[in-house]
């Protein structure tokens, strides 16, 4: 006998011989529920009672296996049970309230239930019958089955639903789900205010926490239900300077109409809604208006302004400029509050643009109301003088206007302008004397002052400055200046003369510094210079500068000339140009024709007068042709003339040649043309 364990042993017997497999162990109750049993296939068959209750307990049985005569094997088998495991199946999240209108038509989805598990299956448990509701059974979808107004049936306000769902195959797999429904009426009406649009005009100095206005409002489908504001800002957006506190509308913040575009008008709307469903809503309109009011004075800065003493009238100094926190900004009226009548200050000046503003208390839209920037220029009225006045001072008044809803509530502010008269060299120096002649005797090697130009201007004796330079007459550079004082110098230069010379010097004395333009004058000092020689060392004394007692004599020689106009210099050249060539063209063509009558001078007589004749015609426009003498040719080709002496002559007389004499003027231009007549032919020629 073999001897064998497990099912492996005996898969491997019954598959390779014919065996018989049987359970030889006693399986004794109670502690088998029922005999275990193998089938033909080996299958191991539990007790028909089954293992309910067994969980836990392992079995022992032993197995003997027959192979055909006296061969055999056994072992033993171990059977453990296992507990029955518990139910997965389970409803997901889901809501257990529902509430749904009552306008629902039977057959309308409600909701959706959904479990986890195999194959699961759906019912109402809970009310049976329900006679408002059903559910599928596959799917979950609990349906309305009846009308639900609850008008007709109060009953169907709430309705509480107990759902299972439950594993086709395992029925005993379940979960349960309560579900309730409420059922509500179907919103129809809005609600209704009062009032039902709020337009207003505040002040901007209305204090906040200021009530505007308290809004009444009702709910035609349910009268004591509650409702709900919201305050809803159209222009400017956001929050700003009103709030609700309730049904109140009120002052939230100050209202500052001072800042561009933050006041003069907000826009909103309050916003009222029921509790119904569908929800319904209610807009009421809010225009809140603001009223400027003119709160701050306007100012203007103190400046200093420079203007030159020769500035002509209406010349512009500079603007003041005003300011002022109220709106519209700067709106300001410039004027000069007494001081002197040499200045003026534009009332108004600016750019103007559309805005806003009162009139009469109304506001209305001014296209040319506003001004911006606003700058009160100053403009000189009449003539400055320096030396009369250097300092000028003004009060300009700054006034407010259109800033407030009451035209008389106007506010002023003031401010000083200094302006300086800058000082313009007008005034020429002079010299004393003008005119200076002066006898030197100059030793050789050494420098010698000759003279100091003294200058001064009279108008303005506090002017010492001035600059001199030598502006003629020192050609060979003998004399130099150190400022007012002019030198000679003999160290350098040019090889020093024998004989006395006369330098005539023209010194340039303009006046130095800041000042523009820069005058000058004229200095003129006559020099005799005369040579130191050996002779005259004993006399050295003599050499200082001797002024001559000349009195000085001034002459004015005014000098007058035409300057014509522009127009007339151009006009004149034009002229005098087209005259020139015109006159170039014409002798050109005469050169021409005396010099063709030079090349050929043995023509005949006729074609030379003829070409001549021909080319002064052609050289003067507005003649008269000169006539020209028609003769048929000879057979030698040659043409003559014959002097008319008074008499008539008939042409048959002379059959081969015929004359025909036109008279007429002869060109001056060509008084030359009879000597080049040939011999033997005479010509009658009329000047």
């Amino acid at each position: 006998m073999w001897m064998c364990t497990g099912t492996l042993a005996i898969a491997r017997a019954l598959a390779d011989l014919p065996a018989q497999i049987s359970i030889n162990s006693a399986q004794d109750p109670p502690y088998f529920p029922g005999p275990f049993s193998i089938n033909g296939q080996g299958w191991l068959l539990a007790p028909s009672q089954g293992l309910k209750g067994q969980a836990g307990k392992v079995f022992q049985l032993q197995i003997l296996v027959t192979f055909g005569q006296n061969r055999s094997c056994h072992g033993m088998l171990k059977v453990k049970v296992l507990p029955v495991p518990s139910s997965q199946i389970s409803f997901l999240g889901q809501a257990r309230n529902i509430t749904i209108l009552d306008d629902l038509a039977p057959g309308s989805q409600v909701v959706q239930v959904r479990a986890r598990g195999f194959d699961v299956r759906y019912e109402i448990l809970s009310p049976v019958p329900c006679p408002l509701f059903s559910i599928g059974r596959g799917d979950g979808v609990v349906r309305t089955t009846a009308p639900l107004e609850l008008a007709q049936a109060w009953g169907a306000a709430v309705t509480r639903l107990q759902v299972k769902a439950y594993e086709r195959l395992r029925p005993w797999a379940s979960v349960d789900l309560d579900l309730t429904v409420n059922v509500r009426s179907v919103n129809r009406w809005p609600p209704r205010c009062l009032p039902a649009m709020l337009v207003t005009e505040i002040p901007e100095t209305t204090p906040v926490g200021t009530v505007l206005n308290t809004f009444t409002c009702t709910d035609p489908d349910s009268p004591g239900s509650t409702l709900n504001y919201e305050l809803r800002f159209h222009s400017p957006p956001g929050p700003a300077s009103l709030c609700l506190r309730g049904r109140a509308l009120e002052v939230n913040a100050t209202l500052d109409c001072d800042t561009p575009g933050a006041c003069f008008q907000h826009a909103a709307s309050i916003l009222v809604l029921d509790g119904g469903q569908p929800l319904m809503t209610t807009e009421v309109p809010v225009l809140v208006m603001v009223i400027p009011v003119n709160e701050f004075s306007p100012a203007c800065v103190p400046h200093t302004f420079r203007i030159r003493e020769d500035a002509g009238p209406h010349t512009l100094l500079g603007s003041v400029v005003g300011t002022d926190k109220d709106y519209p900004h700067n709106s300001i009226e410039y004027d000069i509050s007494g001081g002197p009548t040499a200045f003026s200050v534009d009332r108004l000046s600016g750019t103007p643009t559309p805005g806003l503003g009162w009139k009469g208390g109304t506001r209305v839209d001014c296209k040319l109301r506003l001004w911006a920037p606003l700058l009160g220029e100053i403009h000189l009225l009449g003539s400055l003088d320096y030396e009369l006045q250097t300092l000028y001072r003004l009060t300009v008044l700054v006034t407010d206007q259109s800033q407030d809803q009451d035209p008389t509530n106007r506010r002023s502010g003031s401010c000083t302008i200094t302006i300086e008269v800058e000082d313009v060299n007008d005034h020429a120096p002079e010299c004393q004397p003008p005119f200076q002649e002066l006898t030197i005797y100059a030793p050789l090697g050494r420098s010698v002052e000759v003279t100091k130009v003294s200058c001064w201007v009279p108008q303005e004796p506090q002017r010492l400055v001035f600059s001199y330079s030598i502006v003629g007459g020192n050609s060979q550079s003998r004399f130099s200046l150190q400022g007012p004082i002019l030198v000679l110098n003999n160290m350098l230069g040019p090889p020093w003369p024998e004989q006395p010379h006369t330098h005539e010097l023209l010194i340039r004395v303009a006046d130095a510094g800041r000042s523009i333009p820069h005058l000058s004058a004229t200095a003129t000092v006559i020099v005799h210079l005369v040579p130191w020689s050996t002779s005259t060392a004993a006399t050295r004394t003599r050499s200082a500068a001797v002024t001559s007692v000349t009195t000085p004599l001034l002459v004015t020689d005014t000098e007058a000339f035409w300057q014509p106009e522009p127009w007339f210099v151009v006009v004149l050249t034009v002229t005098s140009a087209l005259f020139l060539l015109a006159l170039g063209w014409l002798f050109s063509r005469l050169f021409q024709g005396l010099a063709q009558m030079l090349q050929t001078p043995r023509k005949p007589a006729q074609a030379l007068l003829l070409n001549s004749i021909q080319g002064t015609e052609e050289s003067i426009e507005g003649f008269m042709e000169a006539p020209r003498m028609e003769m048929p040719q000879t057979p030698s080709s040659a043409m003559s003339l014959q002097l008319f002496d008074g008499r008539a002559q008939d042409s048959r007389e002379s059959p081969s040649s015929q004359t025909t004499l036109h008279l007429g003027p002869l060109s001056l231009f060509s008084p030359s043309q009879h000597l080049l007549s040939p011999p033997g032919n005479h010509y009658l020629l009329f000047p």
